[in-house]
């Protein structure tokens, strides 16, 4: 089984997240995503974070209707930040007869360079492409200094929504309908989070 892996803080997911797994799913080799809610990227702030178990949740309340989809908290007893390659090890450890890839922006391959083993992720596994709002043509070369990945590309919607809006818009008592699903729209709601 071929699974693409989205890596993310889902903080919180919205339909921009959903889009790109169903086009990964529809335009490329993949037979599964699987969602991985990262506690702690090595970029970001944790203090803007919800709790790790509420993105969780969240991811599982969004796709809970989609069999293609899955939620994973493999990083939750990883140590932290959490570091992809790490992940993509444990995974494969874990799950031998699967074949894993990541999914990831067009913006994320100048920037593999940065990431810790980012030479050993091109060697090993498969990246699927998806382009970024802004970005011009297909602007998909890696740096320099990585080997040649295996890489797919694909198309998705192009729609700039970012879980910061969406989290100044709950603090701001504006509504989020639309951008996130009922389920997750609700959720944040009953906890009361990002207030």
């Amino acid at each position: 089984m071929r699974v693409g892996l989205f890596f993310g803080s889902f903080n919180p997911i919205h339909v921009g997240h959903l889009m790109i797994a169903n086009a990964a799913i529809e335009h490329t080799d993949l037979d599964q995503i699987w969602f991985v809610v990262s506690p702690q990227s090595p970029f970001k702030k944790l203090n803007t974070l919800a709790h790790e178990f509420d993105r969780f949740d969240m991811v599982k309340a969004a796709i809970d209707d989609n069999p293609n989809f899955s939620v994973s908290n493999i990083e939750f007893d990883m140590p932290k930040p959490s570091y992809t390659i790490d992940t993509l090890m444990r995974l494969t450890e874990k799950y031998p007869s699967y074949q894993f890839g990541l999914l990831m922006g067009g913006d994320n391959l100048k920037s593999l360079h940065k990431w810790k083993n980012g030479d050993q992720i091109v060697k090993q596994f498969p990246l699927y492409v998806y382009p970024r709002p802004g970005q011009k043509g297909s602007k998909t070369k890696v740096h320099e200094s990585l080997p040649e990945p295996n890489l797919t590309l694909f198309s998705t919607p192009m729609l700039s929504i970012s879980a910061t809006y969406i989290r100044e818009n709950i603090r701001a008592e504006k509504s989020i309908r639309y951008l996130v699903s009922c389920e997750v729209e609700d959720l944040i709601k009953n906890r009361s989070l990002y207030l």
